[in-house]
């Protein structure tokens, strides 16, 4: 089933009846929500990708109570999105600081979609823009395949994994 672009994915035939198929719990997409769903668990992981690592001031940079920090950052190690690193002041006692893991590192994309989405769409002017170290240039988030090509919703195929004729459910 080929899209009329209007910016959505091609249906392999086995999935073109949407009416035969779910992927309700075994979705990648819901199993990722499952962990990064909520408000507080992304704005927590913005802040690692900004280099925050300790836990009162994600406190302070997010606007959550300790409770709150605490039950996200607990949530997100657990997910193995954040690994905690003992750190120790002078003068006090061992803590705990937070630190992203090659999995938390692999959301960057996402996250950077969402910065790049709420600067194009958001109700508010942001005074922070992401541009390239390099250039200096806004940055933008592309889909591409592995082979390198740049990708619209309508260059996507949905398809089942495999070549025997399993049942798309």
């Amino acid at each position: 089933m080929k899209s009329d672009n209007n910016g959505t994915m091609v249906l392999e035939s086995r999935l073109a009846d949407r009416s035969a198929w779910t992927t309700t719990g075994r979705c990648p997409i819901e199993q990722t929500m499952k962990v990064v769903g909520s408000r507080n668990a992304m704005l927590i992981l913005r802040e690692a990708f900004y280099g925050t690592t300790r836990f009162e001031d994600f406190i302070d940079r997010v606007g959550m109570s300790s409770a709150t920090a605490s039950s996200n950052l607990k949530a997100l190690t657990g997910a193995g999105l954040l690994t905690r690193r003992p750190y120790q002041e002078d003068g006090d006692r061992v803590r705990q600081e937070y630190v992203l893991t090659d999995a938390g590192s692999d959301l960057m994309p996402v996250i950077m979609g969402l910065f790049v989405w709420g600067s194009k769409h958001g109700e508010l002017p942001t005074r922070v823009e992401s541009v390239h170290t390099g250039c200096g240039e806004p940055v933008e988030v592309e889909v591409r395949c592995r082979a390198g090509h740049l990708l619209a919703p309508e260059d996507i195929e949905l398809r089942l994994r495999g070549t025997g004729e399993e049942s798309p459910r």
